[in-house]
């Protein structure tokens, strides 16, 4: 018998990674099997405006308005309507106090729970690690995306070690193999786009391959964060361009403010020659960037955050030092000069793609769930989430 998933998670038209994530689990999870049906508790900040033209969009039967009083209970109510509930954690997403009303959530679900953790942080507040020990306490199963996230949880935090379950995030399916070489070299950056990304990294590198001919361009896609924009604006942006034009490589740096959607953002990884991620995080577990461009197959350029250790530690992609400019143009040039380096990089993608492709990653998720499922009214058994 198929089994009804409910998701509490933000979700499209919401744009941020974790709202992708949980629309591309839910189709994989649900299309591919007859019957099965789902249903979405929205997450959001502020109510939803009313009117026809603000219809929820499918597939979501609730909405959990930070701040609400009853909101959480209201949104448990919902998903003990399902057979299993999904519920997605990063602290920013949740009201209250970093947000702790997902305790009161998991508190009044009847039904198995499985809480995919986006962030386990190094350095957690004391409130922030009481809040996610009693998450994965009130939880039947805790899905991690690396081994580097279920390391730094058993070491970090007051866990249930055999309920953690590592699951990689998940890709579409944009391989192109072998890589074809066309006309000037694309090196892509996208994402949602504020401090931290560094993305000033990449720019100084293309001032220093000004002499390849032709030489690279360099294409930062995606708009500015929700959050950063209502904080700063554009100022991040408009730095960047001033220092492309400082550089003297604006005619080499474009940047797309927009949020595409996946079949725009398909087609353009699959034209990028390199895919670069500059990032300043040290401390990143997961980056569903890092997984679609190896899931393209395509040659990445990344600093040595955590996620990008382990998926391309072992030669599948070229690791560099943090706000390292000189070290970002080598790897580049490695890589739009030598064929060989780049056929060598795609095939070792190759192997890697087929397990972190959405229905190898739903077919995971599935079969947690079922068995979740068939213990229910046996052996699980949790502790009550409480603030």
């Amino acid at each position: 018998m198929a089994l009804r998933y409910g998701f509490l998670s933000t979700y499209p038209p919401t744009q941020c990674g974790l709202a992708t994530f949980t629309a591309a689990l839910r189709e994989h999870l649900t299309d591919v099997v007859p019957r099965a049906s789902s249903g979405v508790v929205r997450l959001l900040d502020v109510p939803a405006a009313p009117g026809p033209r603000r219809a929820a969009p499918a597939g979501v039967v609730g909405d959990l308005v930070a701040g609400t009083p009853g909101g959480p209970e209201r949104a448990a109510r919902v998903l003990n309507g399902f057979d299993v509930a999904v519920v997605q954690h990063e602290y920013g997403i949740y009201g209250g106090r970093d947000g702790d009303e997902v305790l009161e959530v998991l508190h009044h679900l009847d039904v198995p729970v499985i809480v995919v953790l986006h962030t386990v942080l190094v350095h957690p507040t004391p409130r922030q690690r009481h809040i996610l020990e009693a998450v994965a306490a009130a939880a039947d199963a805790v899905v991690v995306m690396t081994e580097t996230a279920r390391a730094r949880l058993a070491a970090g935090y007051e866990t249930d070690q055999r309920r953690v379950v590592v699951i990689p995030h998940g890709a579409a399916d944009n391989r192109a193999f072998p890589p074809v070489r066309a006309g000037r070299p694309t090196v892509l950056t996208w994402g949602l786009i504020g401090p931290g990304k560094g993305i000033e990294w990449g720019i100084a590198a293309m001032a220093a391959l000004t002499d390849l001919d032709p030489a690279p361009r360099y294409l930062v896609v995606g708009e500015t964060h929700p959050k950063v924009l209502a904080r700063e604006g554009e100022a991040y942006r408009d730095s960047l361009v001033a220092q492309a034009r400082r550089l003297g490589v604006a005619g080499s740096v474009t940047f797309d403010d927009r949020y595409l959607d996946a079949a725009s953002l398909g087609e353009l990884v699959r034209a990028a020659d390199v895919v670069l991620l500059p990032y300043d995080s040290r401390d990143q577990v997961t980056s569903g960037v890092l997984i679609e461009a190896v899931a393209a197959l395509k040659p990445i350029v990344a600093t040595r955050f955590p996620h990008a250790v382990e998926l391309l530690g072992d030669g599948t992609g070229l690791l560099v030092p943090h706000g390292d400019a000189p070290a970002i143009a080598a790897a580049v040039r490695s890589i739009v000069t030598d064929d060989s380096m780049t056929s060598g990089l795609a095939r070792a993608a190759a192997a890697r793609a087929p397990d972190l492709l959405w229905p190898a990653v739903a077919h995971r998720y599935r079969r947690l769930a079922a068995g979740l499922a068939t213990r229910t009214g046996n052996s699980l058994t949790r502790p009550s989430a409480v603030a």
